[in-house]
This record gives C-alpha cells, sequence and structure tokens, in this order.
C-alpha cells in the first residue's frame, strides 16, 4: 500500500485516499447483495411446503424484488447528487441488512415478502452507486478493467445464486439463505467507516416527487406487467391493463424529465448515439441471458429429470467462466476498445444460444455445461465492455445519471426478455399438447407426446433468444473501432 499522499487520489474533498481498499469493500459489499437476487430460486418448493403457499404466491419473492428495485434505480440519481457517495453506499447497506435479518426471522410468507422489499431497496440503491463509483474513479482509459473487475459481482453472484441455494437448502434450511449474508453485511457496514470516501460532488438539488410517483407507477406497472405474463399470458386482462398503464406513465415520465432543467433522470444522455447504441445492445444481451437463466434450469429438471441442486450445478462453470473472464476482458477493453470484443462476443452468444435448438430428452450432461459456457463467455466480452463504452462518452457530471438510465433500462429488458421467452415456451408447449384420451388409451404415447411438445415449447424459446442475440450482433458491427478521446479531454476539463 503506497504510503506516499502524492501519489494517492483525491476524493471530492481534496483529500487523499486508498482507491484499493475503498473498491474492494464496494466489491465485497456489492457482491453480497446482488447473490440474493437469485438466491430464493431453488428454494422455491422448499418454502412452498413451509408456508403451503402455491407457486404463484411464491414467485412474487423474485417478482417483487424486481419490481422494488427497478422503482428505486431511477431515484439513485437523484440520490447520488445530493447526499454523500460513502453515506449513501452505507444506507444502503443497513437496508439491505435490516431486511436480510427480518427475512431470516419470518414466521410467515407476508413477513418474508417484506423483508424482500426491503432488501431490493438496498440493492436498488448500492447497485447504481457502486457502478457510478467504479466509473468516476478511474480516467477513461482504465475504466474498462475496472468495470471488468466490476462485472464479477454483476455477473458472477447472481449466476452461482441457485448453486449456492440448492447446497444450502439440501444441507441446512431456508433460513441459513439469509444467516451466512449476515456476517458480510456487518462486516462491510464496519469496514465502510474506514474504506469509503466521498468521491462524487453533491449539491442541495430538490427532488420532484412527481416524477418519482410517476416513475414508481410507470415502471412499477411495467415490471408488475412482464412479470405476470409468464404465469397467466398475454391476454390476460391484468397483464394488458398494468402493461398500457405503465406504457402511459412512463411516456408522462419521459416528457416530464426532457421540459425539467433538473430532472430526476437525466435522459438527454440518451441523445449521444454511442451512449444510446451501448445501452441498447446491454439490453439486448440481458434479455438473452436472463430468459434462458430461467428457461435452461426448467429444461434440466422437467425434461432431464435433474434435481435442483443438479441444475446449478450444470450452470456452475458458465457462471465461474463469467467470474474468470471479466477482468481478462476488461483489460482487453482497455487496449482495443468494445467493437471487436463486442462482435466476437454476441457471435459467441448467438453461436451458444444456435446449440440449443438441437436439445432433447437425452442430451449429454457435458453438452449443456460446455454450450452454457460458451454462451457466458460471450456475454463477458458483451456486457461491461459496451456499458464502458456508453460510460465513456458521457462528461463527467452525466455518469451517475448515465448509469441510472442504463441500469433501468437493463432491468426493464430482463424482466422483458424472461416475460417473453416464458410465454412462448408456455403457450407452445399448451398447443401441442397431446389429447387426453391418449392417457388412458395409449399412456406411453401420451408420455412422448408430452415430452415432445415440452421440447417444441423450449425450442421456440430458444429460437426467440437466438433473435435478441443475432439483433444484438448487428448492433454490435456499429460500435466504433477505437476509444474516442473527447471524452477523455471532457473529464480532464471537469
Amino acid at each position: 500500500m503506497p504510503t506516499n499522499n502524492s501519489t494517492l487520489p483525491l476524493d471530492a474533498n481534496g483529500q487523499p485516499y486508498h482507491r484499493t481498499w475503498l473498491v474492494l469493500t464496494l466489491l465485497v459489499g456489492t457482491f453480497s447483495t446482488f447473490i440474493t437476487q437469485t438466491l430464493l430460486t431453488t428454494a422455491f418448493p422448499t418454502l412452498m411446503n413451509y408456508f403451503n403457499i402455491s407457486a404463484n404466491a411464491v414467485q412474487w419473492l423474485t417478482t417483487g424484488f424486481m419490481l422494488i428495485m427497478g422503482i428505486m434505480i431511477p431515484v439513485s440519481a437523484w440520490m447520488l447528487t445530493r447526499i454523500n457517495s460513502k453515506y449513501l453506499y452505507l444506507a444502503a447497506m443497513i437496508i439491505f441488512g435490516l431486511g436480510t435479518i427480518l427475512a431470516y426471522l419470518s414466521v410467515n410468507f407476508q413477513m418474508l415478502l417484506i423483508a424482500r422489499m426491503i432488501q431490493a431497496m438496498g440493492v436498488g440503491i448500492s447497485a447504481p452507486v457502486f457502478q457510478t463509483i467504479m466509473s468516476s474513479v478511474y480516467p477513461p482509459e482504465k475504466r474498462g478493467s475496472a468495470m471488468g473487475t466490476a462485472g464479477i459481482v454483476i455477473g458472477l453472484a447472481p449466476a452461482i445464486g441457485p448453486t449456492l441455494s440448492g447446497w444450502i437448502i439440501d444441507n441446512y434450511n431456508w433460513r441459513a439463505l439469509f444467516l451466512f449474508i449476515m456476517p458480510i453485511n456487518l462486516a462491510v457496514i464496519i469496514i465502510s467507516f474506514f474504506t469509503l470516501r466521498k468521491v462524487l460532488p453533491t449539491s442541495k438539488q430538490p427532488i420532484d416527487w412527481w416524477s418519482v410517483l410517476i416513475s414508481t407507477i410507470g415502471f412499477g406497472s411495467m415490471l408488475y406487467g412482464f412479470s405476470s405474463v409468464g404465469e397467466s399470458g398475454w391476454g390476460d386482462p391484468v397483464v394488458i391493463t398494468t402493461l398500457i398503464i405503465g406504457i402511459i406513465f412512463i411516456g408522462l415520465f419521459v416528457y416530464r424529465q426532457l421540459h425539467m432543467e433538473q430532472p430526476l433522470l437525466e435522459l438527454r444522455v440518451f441523445k449521444i448515439p454511442a451512449f444510446t447504441l451501448s445501452a441498447i445492445l446491454t439490453a439486448l444481451a440481458y434479455m438473452a441471458m436472463m430468459g434462458v437463466e430461467m428457461i435452461l434450469p426448467m429444461y434440466i429438471q422437467t425434461v432431464l429429470g435433474r434435481s435442483a441442486m443438479d441444475s446449478g450445478l450444470i450452470l456452475l462453470p458458465g457462471a465461474i467462466m463469467m467470474g474468470i473472464m471479466s477482468p481478462i476482458t476488461g483489460r482487453i477493453f482497455d487496449h482495443i476498445g468494445a467493437r471487436r470484443l463486442a462482435m466476437t462476443g454476441m457471435l459467441l452468444l448467438t453461436t451458444g444460444t444456435a446449440f440449443f435448438l438441437s436439445i432433447s430428452a437425452t442430451t449429454p450432461i457435458l453438452w449443456i455445461i460446455v454450450v452454457y459456457a460458451i454462451r457466458m463467455f460471450g456475454l463477458t466480452m458483451v456486457t461491461m465492455p459496451v456499458t464502458t463504452t456508453g460510460i465513456n462518452a458521457l462528461p463527467f457530471n452525466l455518469i451517475s445519471h448515465g448509469t441510472a438510465a442504463n441500469n433501468t433500462l437493463r432491468q426493464v429488458a430482463a424482466s422483458m426478455g424472461t416475460a417473453v421467452l416464458i410465454s412462448v415456451y408456455s403457450n407452445v408447449s399448451k398447443w401441442n399438447l397431446p389429447s387426453q384420451h391418449l392417457l388412458t388409451s395409449a399412456p406411453l404415447k401420451y408420455k412422448s407426446a408430452t415430452i415432445n411438445a415440452t421440447l417444441t415449447g423450449y425450442h421456440m424459446a430458444f429460437i426467440v433468444s437466438l433473435i435478441f442475440c443475432a439483433f444484438g450482433f448487428l448492433l454490435s458491427c456499429l460500435l466504433k473501432a477505437h476509444h474516442s478521446t473527447e471524452v477523455e479531454r471532457e473529464d480532464d476539463a471537469a
């Protein structure tokens, strides 16, 4: 650790600080929060039995989490301009910790659901703060490596959540899912007092509560609608109504933001073509990723007959691949830019998705492991490098707004991608189910036809994911081949 203050970076107050310790604290803290997004996935059957609830009810432990995250992200941009980044991150971790304790102590499903909502509030604040700080404490020429390191947290934590959950459920009980997070959360809170610093400038900018209300209704309704499609279908009146309400209020939110001098969320960042392109490309990558993240474990369990723990272990090598490659692709980005990385990554993601079109009831597990790892390898070459390109296209004072806008779009896209793929799978499977009379007249034929119908649904879902990937590959060709020096000059001027 350097001891000469002249070699250390300066915080917003002009005081030297140790960037390595600050970043390490953020990485550990954010990892412990991001892993909770998928931590309950393989615990759903256990929770259904424990609380005596239906599958539709238990899904809200994830859907509600996504809703609150989506609502909090736009507000986080204003918080970053008003509140000391050190205390804002601390507050987020404390809120998350309180939610975790409440989840551990839950005596009924309603209490657990409220606890998950509180957790999501903490994650919805900490995630944009983490990414904005990571983008701000490094110069543009080093942001690729920094965001690659951030990719370990953002990509790896949710990816290993189902595997960790399966292991804990098999060996302990569902409360242990929250118990193991508590000491990590407490340690991060204590260490943060010594390692975190105010690294972003603040001002007394008033908050527009009408924008908060409109965005809450808009994004909440939109995410609720998309999250309900897989269970209720596109024709359900509630789904249609909530999607229409979401679209109307998001339109009102956009209009209001573009006509305010100090908007809650600075949507003018989308006037910068490089940022807009990167945001759309990242959203498409997440649509392709999150949809398959939900579909593939279902295939492994329903068609191949493997356990939830097995499905988590099958996906683990891909998660490890993502963790290993994220910092490597970040360093490569610093040297060659995003275009070649993104094109190669989208090609691998498209190829890996195309391989899944051939899955059957006898597909070897090793084949799934390899193909899934290829997809995750491609994904690491797209998400963080492309996100960093978009951030580098912004002047320093718009980084927090750009991060919030990018996160909001990605959250909606992930929900939408999941809803579309599950809807396609469910509807196509139902359309191809055999007649019920075969169940008594030819049970073996009925079983075979049912499996084929299910496989047809999975194949169509993967075709939709393939379309997302192919469109993303075409967009990646539009990225600039080299770094722009314009942003570096803007940052230097700032």
